[in-house]
C-alpha cells in the first residue's frame, strides 16, 4: 500500500524485455529483496538491489505483459525519469490517501493552463473509469496523490503547484503525455455498493 507521496525520481538504466533496472536515491539496506516500489505508480517488486556509492542505489524489477498492456510500462525508455514511493510502514506519515499501485489504464494530458503558481491539467480518462472521478475526490496519476479540480464527463483537471513540479516528473509533463491512473480506492466501493442496492 502506498499513500501517493513521491520520495524520489528514479532513472531507467537498462530494459532488458521484461527485465527493468533503475537508479534512485535510496539507500541500498533500506530496500529489501521483494519489496514493492511504486513505479510511475505501478506497483512492482524488487528481484536485485545494488549500490554504486553513497549516492546512488539501483534496483530490479520484472514486469509481465499484462502489466506492460494495462500501463505505460511498455512505453518507458532507457533514462526515462519515474516517480518512486516506497510501501508505506506502520507508523509512516500518511500524506496522501490510499493508493493500491494497481493501475486501472491510461489516461493523456489533453490540456494545460497556469493559473496563478499553479499549473492545470486537463486529463481524459478512459470513459469506465468516469463514474470514480468525483470533483474535490482523490485520483493518483503516475504515482502521484491528486485532488481532482474539476469534472466533465470523462475528463478532469488537476492542478500541480510548483514544490510538486520540482520534486516529481510533473516537471517534464506536456499535452499528450500519458499517465498511469488510479482511481480512488473509496470511490470504487462506493460505487459498487450503490449499484449493489440497485
Amino acid at each position: 500500500m502506498f499513500t501517493g507521496i513521491i520520495t524520489d525520481v528514479g532513472t531507467i538504466t537498462a530494459i532488458d524485455g521484461g527485465r527493468l533496472e533503475i537508479a534512485c536515491h535510496y539507500k541500498e539496506e533500506s530496500i529489501e529483496l521483494g519489496a514493492s516500489i511504486a513505479c510511475d505508480g505501478c506497483c512492482l517488486t524488487v528481484i536485485e538491489c545494488h549500490s554504486l556509492g553513497a549516492e546512488e542505489t539501483r534496483f530490479q524489477v520484472d514486469v509481465s505483459p499484462e502489466t506492460k498492456r494495462v500501463t505505460t510500462v511498455g512505453d518507458w525508455q532507457k533514462d526515462q525519469k519515474i516517480n518512486l514511493e516506497r510501501a508505506l510502514k506502520m507508523g509512516d506519515e500518511f500524506g496522501g490517501h490510499i493508493v493500491s499501485g494497481h493501475v486501472d489504464g491510461v489516461a493523456p494530458i489533453i490540456a494545460m493552463e497556469t493559473a496563478d503558481n499553479a499549473i492545470v491539467y486537463t486529463i481524459k480518462a478512459p470513459d469506465e473509469l468516469a463514474r470514480f472521478i468525483a470533483e474535490k475526490g482523490s485520483i493518483t496519476l503516475n504515482g502521484t496523490s491528486l485532488t481532482v479540480n474539476q469534472v466533465n464527463g470523462a475528463e478532469f483537471t488537476v492542478s500541480i503547484i510548483p514544490h510538486t513540479r520540482l520534486v516529481t516528473t510533473w516537471q517534464f509533463a506536456r499535452v499528450g503525455t500519458k499517465m498511469n491512473i488510479e482511481v480512488d480506492l473509496l470511490a470504487r466501493y462506493a460505487v459498487r455498493a450503490r449499484e449493489c442496492e440497485k
